[in-house]
């Protein structure tokens, strides 16, 4: 199953857009790796928390932050 861009959260998309790199690292997950970043993604209460959470694709290599 593949994440498509309607199925990523609002927030999600944004702080993506607002960060190229990680941003590349999110596509270049696999396709289950995608799906269980952005249901994370969903726990998300803050845009801090959000931003916390997509840098940590960079910091782990694309394994996100830990929630």
């Amino acid at each position: 199953m593949t994440v498509e861009k309607t199925e990523l959260p609002l927030g999600l998309g944004m702080a993506l857009a607002q960060n190229e790199a990680a941003m590349k690292q999110f596509e270049a997950l696999p396709a289950e790796e995608k799906k269980q970043f952005a249901e994370r993604a969903h726990a998300v209460r803050s845009k801090q928390e959000m931003r916390r959470l997509v840098d940590g694709l960079l910091q782990r290599g694309g394994g996100g932050a830990e929630g």
